[in-house]
């Protein structure tokens, strides 16, 4: 298990969101809706009111203080009732790592109750300011709240098998055995060719192919594991520099170079730093 989410871990690196609407919404128009499938995700948090949701054909009634996140596609119906209307936060937004979806529209609705329902809409309200209000960096801004709701609601909700139900749900589920050869073989000399057995493509097809999925050329990740692998042995071990770099491979000298352009420090002021 641990290694599978080590595993599946990486993945948020080729993760690309875009919101294309944000409001805060009370009052019963705009809830009532018959069936739909939009091409775009809808995340909301739920201030106050009584209704229900269908997705996919299941039924939901969410409630004052839960967060929910309705993927794109799916088959999508809300009612509420006029006498006690819901009062919402919602967006619309686009997900992917690589090529796919970041929710399918197969899945289930992801609900949860906000741990800290004051903070969600603090962040819900800067995203909505911040959408119709722009600025310099209003991009990065709301692109940091839509990460930090996505989080919550994933959490919160005890969604914690949500990345490898990722993996086994798209194309990326191939990758698994490389990228668990790799995490276990550190240590050892790694080809290219022997990485594309793994999955039987060529190596010429095999680079694009672990790119557009991890967003970085095998070596590339490779490297980075190594380097993730020496920040910890250097900042809670005791363990000789070399006895390091053997530990993930590399002979010394090109490890401490390898190293500090990864770091922009030495090994030994790394270690320094850290202790």
């Amino acid at each position: 298990m641990a290694q599978e989410l080590e595993v599946s871990g990486r993945l948020p690196e080729s993760l690309t969101m875009n919101i294309s609407y944000a409001q805060y919404r009370e009052g019963f128009p705009g809830w009532n809706r018959t069936e739909i499938a939009p091409a775009f995700h809808r995340l909301y948090f739920i201030a106050g009111g009584s209704g229900s949701v269908v997705l996919n054909g299941v039924t939901y009634t969410p409630k004052a203080n839960q967060m929910m996140i309705m993927p794109a596609g799916t088959s999508q119906m809300a009612l509420t009732e006029q006498e006690d209307p819901y009062s919402r936060y919602f967006c619309h937004f686009d997900a992917q790592v690589g090529e796919w979806p970041l929710f399918s529209a197969d899945s289930k609705l992801y609900i949860c109750d906000a741990k800290d329902p004051e903070f969600i809409a603090r962040t819900f309200t800067e995203m909505v300011e911040l959408f119709h209000n722009g600025g310099p960096f209003s991009v990065l801004r709301l692109q940091a709240c839509l990460f930090t709701l996505l989080a919550s609601c994933l959490e919160d909700g005890g969604y914690t098998d949500f990345w490898k139900d990722f993996l086994q749900q798209t194309e990326s589920s191939k990758l698994r055995d490389v990228l668990a050869y790799i995490h276990g073989h550190l240590h050892e000399p790694m080809e290219i060719e022997l990485l594309a057995d793994i999955v039987h493509l060529h190596p010429n097809y095999f680079i694009p192919y672990f790119k557009k999925i991890m967003g970085v050329t095998p070596m590339h990740y490779v490297q980075r594991k190594r380097m993730e692998v020496a920040k910890r042995l250097l900042s809670y071990t005791d363990a000789p520099i070399s006895d390091i770099a053997d530990q993930i491979g590399m002979q010394l000298a090109y490890f401490s170079r390898q190293f500090k352009g990864h770091t922009g420090l030495s090994p030994t002021a790394y270690r320094a730093c850290t202790s």
